[in-house]
């Protein structure tokens, strides 16, 4: 079940991503991540009460279990709160703060994974850098984040939740601290995702600086223009 939460959490990455960048209604990516938050906490709860032998315990498969329901928790939590967020008009600045837990929460579940399991480990570092970014922009007010924001979560999206998922659906997840296969994949991992937030940067500051000299073209020919005539991104 967590595989099949990590496969949803990939889509759900992916639109928000695209909503960040304007390149797809924010109130789809809304609505999705609504139903996927929902979907996941039900499931969670499933994976909790089965794994733990059916009576809710994680007397089952002891802590590894309850640490996998916690990140599904999580997840789950986190997706619902931004679509009720956007559709119902909270603010975003509660949904900020909680971020800034979730991602002091990551961090304590990748240190969790490290020793058993170090690519999930992996993955959860880079998911917590994602929270951290939502948290400076939404709770800290740091608006200039979001083009940042929007490429980190279309490009991480697939190589952090969707490619890891289908590795685990297909049984090809790496096992055994201690296997070769193992430290190849985390390694492979951290030099990937590094890559890909580096990316995400890059393209985030190219964008400014494309709109900071759109603005200025447009500024001298058209010097009476008003700032709500600008498109998004040069207002930022």
């Amino acid at each position: 079940m967590n595989h099949i939460c990590l496969l949803l959490s990939g889509a759900a990455l992916l639109l928000n991503g695209l909503a960040a960048l304007d390149l797809l209604p924010r109130r789809d990516a809304a609505v999705f991540s609504l139903v996927t938050g929902s979907t996941q906490l039900l499931l969670a709860v499933a994976y909790l009460g089965t794994a733990g032998g059916g009576d809710g315990t994680a007397g089952g498969g002891g802590t590894a279990i309850l640490l996998g329901a916690a990140g599904m928790f999580l997840f789950g939590l986190t997706y619902a709160y931004v679509g009720l967020d956007f559709l119902l008009g909270l603010g975003s600045r509660g949904l900020g703060w909680f971020c800034g837990m979730v991602a002091g929460c990551g961090l304590l579940l990748a240190a969790s994974w490290s020793a058993e399991d170090p690519l999930l480990a992996v993955l959860w570092l880079c998911w917590t850098y994602l929270w951290l970014l939502f948290f400076l922009q939404l709770a800290l007010g740091i608006e200039r984040l979001t083009p940042l924001i929007g490429w980190s979560l279309i490009l991480t999206s697939q190589a952090s939740a969707t490619v890891p998922a289908l590795l685990g659906i297909t049984g090809r997840w790496p096992d055994g601290p201690e296997a070769p296969a193992t430290a190849t994949a985390a390694v492979g991992a951290t030099a990937a995702l590094a890559a890909l937030l580096l990316l995400a940067g890059y393209l985030a500051w190219r964008g400014r600086q494309t709109a900071a000299r759109a603005a200025v073209v447009l500024s001298v020919a058209c010097p009476d223009v008003s700032a709500s005539a600008l498109p998004g991104e040069l207002k930022r």
